[in-house]
C-alpha cells in the first residue's frame, strides 16, 4: 500500500514454505497498471525478503521467471538474487509450456537479509 493515498501498487506472494533441512519458498509477484517501475515492487520485495528471512526463519527464496520478463528480472536482480539456472517447459501458461530461468537469494550470501 502507498502510504501517500493507501492505493495497492502491486501484489508479492511467498508460498510453497518449507521448513526442516530445506527452510525455503517461492516468490510470486505483480505490479498494478500504472505502478511499473517506480520502485514500489522493490520496496516491497525488499521487505518481504527480510521477513521471510528475519521473522519466518527461511534460509532461501526462489523465483521462476520467463526469460523475457525484463522487468521482472531486473526487479530480483536489484534485491540481490541470482541466476541460479534455466527450466526449460517449467510452468503451463495459457496452454502452453513456457520455459523460466531460476534465481535465487540465499540468507547470508550478497546483500541478503
Amino acid at each position: 500500500m502507498l502510504p501517500e493515498s493507501a492505493e495497492l501498487a502491486g501484489a508479492i506472494n511467498l508460498t510453497n514454505l518449507v521448513y526442516g533441512v530445506f527452510q525455503s519458498g517461492y516468490l510470486g509477484y505483480f505490479a498494478f497498471k500504472g505502478h511499473e517501475g517506480r520502485g514500489h515492487m522493490k520496496r516491497g520485495l525488499s521487505l518481504v525478503v527480510r521477513h521471510a528471512f528475519r521473522e519466518l526463519g527461511l534460509h532461501r527464496l526462489e523465483a521462476n521467471i520467463q526469460p523475457g520478463n525484463i522487468a521482472s528480472i531486473a526487479l530480483v536482480r536489484a534485491c540481490g538474487f541470482s541466476k541460479e539456472g534455466y527450466s526449460p517447459a517449467y510452468l503451463k501458461i495459457g496452454g502452453r509450456w513456457c520455459d523460466h530461468e531460476r534465481w535465487a537469494l540465499v540468507r547470508g550470501r550478497s546483500n541478503a537479509a
